[in-house]
């Protein structure tokens, strides 16, 4: 095996590179990564710099056998799985937190895998490749750390078998339960969460806004204004960082039409708000929504119950409405488990934050019993 650390994501084959997902996960293929360099969204100077590792076959490039997107960070936006306490404690301690190195997909609170791995070599042997290279990394760049963000379970685990240290969080999904139509996943709701809903979505049918899905050809220049002046606003609306640019949304309409998704919701001729999915093979993902005008209802229509009615008619089996957001559990999403992994290079401080992260977990653990306790569903006796 012959290891290379790569500045750009363009340095590596496409193919290649999605030959070796285990799914078709959007936001961890070629295409999307890629667009956040060319986009501009992901640079050096906004404190995302590129550092990927390819694990070839030969010392000669001819075949891509494992893989794993990486940057080095010198903060902590863009993350979702938050560690800005574990830089304050570094920092109060006279150690530089910064730079860290991420293995993330910038701005996505998103699960999927975070290294890849040819099935048909040697796993294994990939896998500890990777992680001795990580851990060369950040002695080499003198790096406090390292994070794998939204990785899978099983992922964690193999990380954690290596004596990084795993995380746990929670977000809200939708499950698919073989749903004929968007009655029968109403009917086993309660009848109270199920009155709601009804009612929510009757305002805005009421309204008489209309609602369409663009995905393909025909996605257009047109429909990329449209929806990054939806993310703006929403943007501006919150006092939130715009991580994305209009570039980034004019490549998606361009380069991965095939996994995006718009939604649009239209009132008299005009487009009134908007949403941003993409698609796995089995999973709807939503990621940024913005509306013109403050419409009864239409934040729920537009993020949850059209995308929830799209998965059942076309066969998805979860959809994942991003981070946060406890008001999901009264529409029928539930509390999920989220992982990540991590490796502190000061001995002192990795064994204050592998205890602090076995008390949090057990915090955790608390919360979804008590979100549970709340499910929306129907009580089976």
């Amino acid at each position: 095996m012959h290891i290379v650390v790569h500045s750009s994501l363009a340095e590596i084959d496409a193919k290649q590179w999605n030959r070796l997902l285990a799914n078709n996960n959007p936001f961890v293929r070629h295409e999307f990564l890629l667009g956040l360099e060319k986009s501009g969204c992901v640079t050096p100077e906004k404190g995302w710099q590129p550092m990927h590792i390819a694990v070839y076959q030969e010392k000669v490039k001819s075949k891509l056998i494992g893989a794993m997107p990486g940057y080095i960070k010198s903060h902590s936006y863009g993350e979702y799985i938050f560690d800005w306490a574990w830089a304050d404690a570094h920092q109060r301690h006279g150690l530089d937190y910064y730079p860290k190195f991420s293995n993330a997909v910038p701005f996505t609170p998103a699960t999927g895998e975070r290294f890849l791995t040819d099935s048909s070599q040697n796993p294994l042997a990939i896998r500890k490749a990777i992680f001795n290279k990580v851990l060369e990394l950040l002695e080499k760049h003198n790096l406090s750390s390292f994070h794998s963000l939204f990785c899978t379970q099983s992922q964690s685990d193999q990380f954690a078998s290596a004596d990084f240290m795993q995380r746990q969080s929670t977000q809200f999904h939708w499950q698919n339960k073989a749903y004929a139509n968007f009655d029968d996943f109403l009917d086993q709701l309660s009848s109270k969460k199920r009155k709601n809903i009804k009612r929510e979505r009757r305002r805005v049918q009421e309204t008489g806004i209309q609602y369409r899905w663009l995905s393909g050809e025909q996605l257009d220049q047109t429909a990329s204004q449209t929806m990054y002046r939806f993310y703006s606003r929403t943007i501006a609306c919150y006092g939130a960082q715009s991580y994305l640019n209009r570039a980034f949304f004019d490549y998606l309409t361009t380069n991965f039409s095939h996994q995006t998704l718009f939604l649009f919701a239209e009132f008299e001729n005009q487009i009134i708000a908007g949403g941003l999915y993409f698609i796995s093979d089995d999973t709807l993902y939503g990621r940024y929504w913005g509306a013109l005008e403050n419409f009864h209802s239409v934040h729920f229509e537009t993020c949850y119950y059209q995308a929830i009615e799209w998965c059942i008619k076309h066969g998805y089996q979860r959809f994942e409405a991003g981070a946060q957001g406890e008001h999901k559990l009264a529409r029928g999403l539930e509390p999920t488990t989220t992982y990540s992994s991590h490796w502190i290079s000061h001995p002192d401080f990795r064994r204050a934050i592998d205890d602090f992260l076995e008390s949090e977990k057990q915090h955790i653990d608390h919360y979804k019993t008590v979100m549970a306790s709340h499910s929306p569903y129907k009580t089976e006796i």
